[in-house]
Parts: structure tokens; sequence; C-alpha cells
């Protein structure tokens, strides 16, 4: 079984020589070590060195330097949009303060992965929300990065 050792953001590596693609869910598009099915049926082991969420359209390399395009799986997915700007932030204030991850969309919408409460509470607000399936990519943490993790070791002095 091949292992993918090191992975690349979209545009950071030879797309256009990929030789085989894998779709996963967000949950299974950050992880460090697991088994991974190509969509052609192959078997690759994920091994990398550290946790990372991998994108839609990132690259894989595997040990004999052949690449694996990583492709977001639809899920089931709620977009939120309030009657006005200033309504919208509103909501995302609502759903940040229950810790749910959200991926903040071109237009100016908000994104979760569908609970019913959630949804019911965000109706409630005077949000317009429509459920579907869609790739789902919540924003990474403030210390992420912007996407790929990216550790780095800091000395705090608190007064």
């Amino acid at each position: 079984m091949q292992r993918a050792i090191h992975s690349e953001s979209s545009g950071a590596w030879p797309a256009e020589n990929a030789a085989a693609s894998v779709t996963l869910t967000y949950d299974d598009r950050h992880r460090r070590r697991m088994r991974l099915t190509t969509d052609g049926g192959e078997a690759i082991l994920l091994d990398l060195e550290k946790a990372t969420l991998l994108r839609d359209g990132d690259g894989l390399r595997l040990e004999d330097d052949s690449w694996v395009r990583v492709a977001a799986a639809p899920e089931d997915v709620v977009d939120v949009y309030g009657a006005t700007a200033r309504e919208t932030v509103r909501l995302a204030w609502h759903l940040g303060n229950r810790h749910l991850p959200v991926q903040i969309l071109d237009d100016g919408g908000i994104r979760f992965r569908y609970d019913h409460v959630i949804e019911a509470m965000v109706q409630g607000l005077g949000g317009t929300t429509k459920r579907h399936q869609a790739p789902f990519t919540p924003e990474g943490g403030a210390y992420e990065g912007g996407g790929h993790h990216h550790h780095h070791d800091h000395d705090h002095a608190h007064d």
C-alpha cells in the first residue's frame, strides 16, 4: 500500500499530474494518519508528520513521488443569510457563541453542518436558511495559519 507522506496547498503542487483523487468529508480531511481509498478504489495510507486540514484541491504526495488530488465531499449543510449585512454578522455571533465550526461563503452567507436545533435557532433569530448537499470547509482557528496547520513555538511573558 502506498503512503501519502506530504501535503501541499492547492496551486502549490502539479495538479495536472495527479495520478488519482480522493473525496473526503471535512472530518476525514483533518487527519494525520488513516487508511484512505481513492476514487478509483486503490488503498493508500495517509501518513503525515502532523495532523493537517486538507482542503479541496490540495495534493498528497505519495512515496513514489506521484500525487493524489484531495476533493471535498458534499455533506448535509445549511447556508444562512440575514436580511442585511448587520443581521448576518449577528447570526455569525450567535453561531460562534455556540462554538460551532462555520464556513464563510463568498456571497456573504454562513455555512454549518446540518443540525435541526441550530437551524431552528437561526430561523428564530430571523435568518433565512437553505439546507442542501455541498462541501464543508469551516474557518480554521485563529492560530492555524489560514488552512494548513502551522505550529509555532512562542514564549509569552505575562506581567
